[in-house]
């Protein structure tokens, strides 16, 4: 199936994003890129990483919401219920792992907002929604890991919670290749706008100057 095979059948129409951008970076943990860990997303995470470090500095300098979310399960995964069983890795984010510490440069700072999660969605028992309404945002623009786990389901809960989602490809990372850009390819046709992050910093910079969006 090609784009063009999708728009026929209805998919892929454009979004259009507001004045009033966030920056959401989806579980940046030593999980992902340390190269020892099962649940590492491959030799990309690097790069992805690094990405998510220029997209958080470009929002914090234009004065833009920077809003980062990490994973905390109980040592016997109780609090993260039918999640837990199917994903068992998830032991990686336990009491005490390293796995679960930020990635160098990717903790949050001073005046970002910190969302504490359980499950796949940054949303999902959490007060992220509130925080967001609270901040008068109406774009968020998505990175993280994985991109088919949790990148995905917080860009699906976005779009439901009617912000607008710029997933920043660049940003983004996943374990394999394959289903990086299948993931990348499907949200963009049904869910968000795909931005590489040149595309991101442009915006963010722009928004931040209080220059209108075209």
């Amino acid at each position: 199936m090609t784009v063009d095979d999708y728009a026929g059948a209805g998919f892929g129409a454009g979004l259009t994003p507001g004045a009033k951008p966030a920056v959401l970076i989806v579980d940046p943990a030593v999980a992902y890129t340390d190269p020892d860990s099962f649940l590492y997303a491959g030799p990309a995470a690097v790069a992805a990483a690094q990405a998510m470090r220029e997209l958080t500095a470009t929002a914090r300098a234009a004065g833009v919401p920077v809003v980062i979310t990490r994973v905390a399960i109980a040592a016997d995964g109780h609090d993260a219920g039918v999640f837990f069983r199917k994903v068992p890795g998830l032991r990686a984010f336990g009491p005490e792992s390293p796995l679960a510490a930020y990635v160098d440069g990717l903790a949050p700072q001073e005046g970002d907002v910190e969302i504490v999660k359980q499950y796949p969605s940054a949303y999902f028992g959490t007060d992220l929604t509130t925080i967001l309404r609270g901040l008068g945002v109406d774009t968020l623009l998505i990175g993280g890991f994985s991109t088919s786990g949790c990148v995905r389901a917080s860009t699906l809960d976005t779009l439901q919670n009617g912000f607008v989602p710029l997933v920043v490809t660049d940003a983004c990372g996943d374990r394999d290749p394959g289903v990086q850009r299948a993931n990348l390819f499907d949200m963009g046709q049904k869910m968000a706008e795909l931005w590489d992050l040149s595309t991101a910093q442009t915006y963010l910079a722009t928004v931040g100057k209080g220059v209108s969006v075209p």
